[in-house]
C-alpha cells in the first residue's frame, strides 16, 4: 500500500493561542457558568476501563458528566476485561486446547517500579504436536463490542450521548498476551498467529457496526516495558518487530473508522511498572507507530506521571512530529490533583500542541468511588485551560 503524504504540524507559542467562545453546560446537576472554551475545544479522551456495574451505567454516567468534551465514550471494558487482559492469562494456561503452562520456563515476576512483587505470572506454550496452522483463539472482543454498540446506539437514538460521538473500542495489542503470558520460545509462534485473531476480530465488529460510528484504540502497553527494558529477556530487533506489528494492526482498521493507540506504563496497584525518565521513548514509539501505517491516525494517548511537572521530563515532546490530522491527548489528570493537573498541563503546552487529557490508564482497577471525582477532573481542567 502507498504511503501516505503527510504534513506535519509544528508548535509554538502562537499557535497555542486559541480564539474563544461562550459556552454553558451542568455536570452533577451543578451549574458551572460561563466557560471559555477554545474554538477547537480540548477534548477529555477515556483511555478504556470504568469499574461500574454495567456498560449501560458506563455510558449514561460518561455521558452525562462529560458529554460536551466527548469525541468518543468507550463501554467501560466492564465484565471479564475490566481486569484488561488477566482473563487471558488462564484462558492460555487453562482452557485453550492447545495451548498449557511451559513448566521450564520460570513464571514471570510482574513487579512495580520500586521492586514490590505484585504477583508471578506462569507461561504458556504450544502443546506438542499442536498443528500451528489450525490454531484459533476466543477472546471475544468483537462480540462484547456488537453487544456493548448496541446500548451506545440507543443511548445515541435517545439524544443521551450526542450524535456525533463515536463508539470507542480498545484492544490490547498481541504483544499484551504475547510479551505477559507466552514463553519466550513460544512467542514466534504466538505473535503471528494472535495477530491475525485480533485482525479477524477487527473484520467482525467492523462488519456489524457501522465503520463511521468506530473509533478502535489499539492499547500499546507490554511494547513500552520491552522498550524500558522491563522484561528479563529481550526480542531481538524487538523495536522493529514492535512497530511492524503495530502498524499491521493499524492498517487492519477500515479507513473509514477512527484509529488510535495508547500508550501506557502499566498501573496495576496505581503505580508504574516502570518510571520513565522523560518522554523520549514515546516520542521514539510513536514515530515509529507513524511511520508503519499506512493510513491516517487520529489520535495518540500518552501517559504523564503525577510528580512529573519539570522540564526534563517534557522536553522530548518538543521533538514529536504527528500529521497534522492527529490529535495528542496528553493522561496528565490524577485523582485529587486539580492544582497539578494545571501545572502538567501548562508545562507541557511549553512543548507541545495538546489537543485532549484523560488519565494515564484505564480505571478498571480503581476505587469505583474514584469515578465521579475523576470524571469531573477532566471537566474542571477543560473548562479552566
Amino acid at each position: 500500500m502507498e504511503k501516505l503524504q503527510l504534513t506535519y504540524r509544528s508548535y509554538n507559542s502562537v499557535e497555542l493561542e486559541a480564539n474563544h467562545f461562550f459556552c454553558i453546560y451542568q455536570i452533577d446537576s451543578g451549574f458551572l457558568g460561563e466557560v471559555f472554551m477554545s474554538e477547537q475545544q480540548r477534548v477529555a479522551h477515556l483511555v478504556g476501563s470504568i469499574p461500574l456495574e454495567n456498560t449501560e451505567i458506563v455510558l449514561e454516567t460518561v455521558a452525562n458528566k462529560l458529554g460536551p468534551f466527548l469525541k468518543r465514550i468507550p463501554d467501560g471494558e466492564t465484565g471479564k476485561r475490566i481486569g484488561w487482559i488477566r482473563f487471558l492469562q488462564n484462558y492460555l494456561n487453562n482452557e485453550h486446547p492447545d495451548m498449557e503452562t511451559d513448566t521450564e520456563t520460570p513464571p514471570l515476576q510482574w513487579r512495580q517500579w520500586d521492586g514490590l512483587l505484585l504477583r508471578e505470572v506462569p507461561m504458556a506454550k504450544f502443546k506438542e504436536g499442536v498443528n500451528l496452522k489450525e490454531v484459533t483463539f476466543d477472546t471475544g472482543y468483537a462480540s462484547s463490542a456488537i453487544s456493548s454498540y448496541e446500548i451506545f446506539s440507543r443511548f445515541q437514538s435517545d439524544g443521551v450521548i450526542d450524535k456525533n460521538t463515536k463508539f470507542q473500542v480498545c484492544i490490547p495489542t498481541p504483544f499484551a498476551p504475547g510479551y505477559n503470558f507466552v514463553s519466550p520460545p513460544a512467542q514466534d509462534d504466538f505473535l503471528p498467529i494472535y495477530t491475525q485473531h485480533l485482525i479477524n476480530e477487527i473484520d467482525k465488529l467492523t462488519s456489524t457496526i457501522p465503520c463511521e460510528k468506530l473509533a478502535i484504540q489499539w492499547d500499546v502497553c507490554q511494547e513500552v516495558l520491552m522498550w524500558e527494558g522491563y522484561y528479563d529477556y529481550e526480542r531481538p530487533d524487538y523495536k522493529q518487530e514492535i512497530c511492524s506489528i503495530l502498524g499491521k494492526i493499524g492498517d487492519a482498521v477500515p479507513n473509514e473508522t477512527e484509529l488510535g493507540y495508547h500508550l501506557c506504563y502499566g498501573s496495576p496497584k496505581d503505580e508504574h511498572l516502570v518510571q520513565p525518565t522523560d518522554t523520549s521513548n514515546m516520542v521514539e514509539m510513536t514515530h515509529g507507530i507513524i511511520s508503519s501505517v499506512s493510513r491516517s491516525i487520529q489520535f495518540f494517548h500518552l501517559p504523564i506521571p503525577k510528580n512529573r511537572e519539570d522540564d526534563d521530563f517534557f522536553k522530548p515532546l518538543g521533538k514529536l512530529q504527528i500529521p497534522e490530522d492527529t490529535e495528542l491527548y496528553l493522561g496528565l489528570v490524577h485523582y485529587e490533583d486539580e492544582d497539578g493537573d494545571h501545572r502538567r498541563l501548562k508545562k507541557a503546552q511549553e512543548y507541545v500542541k495538546v489537543d485532549g487529557v484523560g488519565t494515564e490508564c484505564g480505571w478498571g482497577r480503581a476505587d469505583p468511588n474514584r469515578i465521579s471525582g475523576l470524571l469531573s477532573a477532566h471537566a474542571n481542567i477543560l473548562s479552566n485551560t
